[in-house]
């Protein structure tokens, strides 16, 4: 059981560390996400832990007890409208737009075990002749090292294969192992892997045409919303495309963004007061 007074503590320091916001009634989660990392450290309870967090100490435990709380989980081609509106609108019209020898680039920002940015690489090959010949950079980044471990990996248990993918492409692009599957070392080879936590800067990952930010902003409040979409617009091309997840807008939060021409993904606001010029 934890106390009222460790609770507030644990919802300030994610909050600062992560950006994570707990509500008033999130005293399970909380218990649920811990509990294995009491026994991973061999601690009493949660007060002990809450108290090993103050002193900075065993080492490893702050990181442990963010990579606890912010892993969600994933699925590959989740909600596939997105991925349709990669092939049918973004791809095309990307392609359309840059040069031969220009790179398009997509980030996935909170990309967990891999699952988003494997479905982007596989979309990819599938839809090869709708880049005329042009390289993609894909570049996941979680705050989890251990998720990022796992998306390096590539491999997948019967569960994790069943949901979303295609059985035509799991029997094209992964191989049996033992009892799970790997994505093909091809697919694995297109995705590049950093850990990142959403609150620091973007700064040195560059431009992108295309960013996949999808079911991570429902756990921040407003002001983090508004910050990191602020941001990701900075370091977005004049003409790319931001995806959000289902249940998240750019409504009322941002003005960095307006809605597309088609529901599904917003724009950079620049871009769109340009077109209506």
């Amino acid at each position: 059981m934890i106390s009222a007074g460790d609770y507030e503590f644990l919802r300030s320091y994610l909050k600062a560390k992560s950006g994570l916001v707990l509500t008033d009634d999130k005293h399970y989660l909380l218990e649920s996400r811990l509990d294995p990392v009491i026994r991973r450290f061999a601690l009493q309870d949660m007060a002990r832990l809450a108290r090993g967090l103050r002193e900075n100490q065993p080492l490893g435990l702050a990181e442990a007890v963010i990579e606890a709380m912010t892993t969600n989980e994933s699925l590959f081609f989740r909600d596939k409208r997105p991925f349709d509106l990669f092939t049918t609108e973004m791809l095309p019209a990307l392609a359309k737009a840059r040069r031969s020898h220009q790179t398009i680039r997509i980030w996935c920002a909170a990309a967990s075990t891999g699952q988003e940015p494997y479905s982007i690489a596989m979309a990819l090959k599938e839809n090869a002749h709708l880049l005329g010949g042009r390289k993609v950079e894909i570049l996941g980044t979680d705050l989890s090292t251990e998720v990022l471990a796992r998306a390096e990996a590539g491999i997948y248990n019967q569960f994790e294969v069943q949901r979303g993918l295609p059985i035509q492409l799991l029997l094209k692009y992964f191989t049996k192992v033992g009892e799970q599957w790997q994505i093909s070392a091809d697919l694995r080879g297109m995705v590049k892997y950093r850990k990142l936590n959403l609150l620091d800067s973007f700064a040195m990952l560059g431009v992108f045409d295309i960013v996949f930010c999808r079911n991570v902003l429902i756990y921040f409040d407003v002001p983090t919303k508004e910050n990191i979409l602020g941001r990701v617009a900075k370091c977005m091309a004049p003409d790319g495309y931001l995806l959000l997840g289902g249940a998240e807008t750019v409504m009322g939060i941002s003005n960095a963004f307006v809605p597309g021409t088609k529901p599904g993904y917003y724009v950079p606001r620049a871009r769109a007061m340009e077109a209506l010029a």
